[in-house]
């Protein structure tokens, strides 16, 4: 009889217990699948700044039949470009001048050389390396004063265009950062709200690279820094 009541009374402890524990198993798991509502969103960040330095390359070609009057021909013409620069507020620090390269036309024709043409071509490159980015772009505009004094200019091809830079990415990052982060918040915050729930910690975040273009072709000195964060969001009932 004594082991029959203890029976039954294990029988009901278990039960219950059982009962207790699923109850408890239930409401975690509800728990944790709450946790696990998430939602991915997207910041953008963008700003513009001005360029801080400029590489501005100036090329000149010169021709003769006679090799002697080739070199005094780019003597001339290198004094004409680098006192047009002087003149211009550039130092001579911020001058440099390549070596020249030569063709001859005899020799690369191996024979077939046109008498009538002119046998020597020489090309020079005169390069500014500055941070006075309106000094350059004032002094281009006066480019028509070497052409007046004789030089002939190569400036249609990609090797001499002119390249704007911007340097100053590490002190604007932070910022970017911060709102490009709050971007998706605000996000994040809206679609919680009209999805009845509220929004959570951050589950992870990704930081997108900094990406540095020229405004619009027009204006390569004003560039356009940008960069997207996405942070993925637990969402709470």
């Amino acid at each position: 009889m004594q082991s029959t009541r203890s029976s039954i009374i294990y029988s009901v402890a278990f039960i219950i217990g059982s009962a207790i524990l699923g109850y408890f198993l239930q409401s975690s798991v509800e728990r944790f699948r709450s946790y696990e509502r998430t939602i991915t969103v997207k910041g953008l960040s963008e700003h513009e700044v001005p360029a801080d330095t400029a590489i501005w390359p100036i090329q000149f070609s010169v021709i003769s039949n006679d090799l002697s009057d080739l070199y005094k021909q780019l003597e001339t013409q290198q004094e004409i470009v680098k006192q047009f620069l002087i003149e211009n507020n550039f130092t001579e620090q911020e001058i440099s001048a390549s070596t020249p390269t030569i063709n001859d036309k005899k020799a690369q024709n191996y024979g077939s050389f046109n008498p009538n043409d002119t046998r020597f071509t020489a090309n020079q490159t005169f390069t500014v390396y500055s941070e006075k980015i309106n000094t350059v772009l004032d002094a281009q505009k006066r480019l028509l004063e070497l052409g007046k004094k004789g030089l002939v200019l190569n400036g249609n091809n990609y090797q001499n265009q002119t390249q704007f830079l911007y340097s100053g990415l590490n002190e604007i990052k932070p910022q970017m950062i911060e709102d490009a982060t709050q971007k998706a918040r605000e996000v994040a915050e809206k679609f919680a709200a009209d999805s009845n729930s509220q929004l959570g910690k951050i589950k992870q975040a990704r930081q997108g690279q900094f990406s540095i273009t020229d405004r619009d072709s027009n204006t390569p000195y004003i560039k356009q820094v940008r960069v997207v964060s996405t942070i993925e969001y637990y969402l709470i009932d």
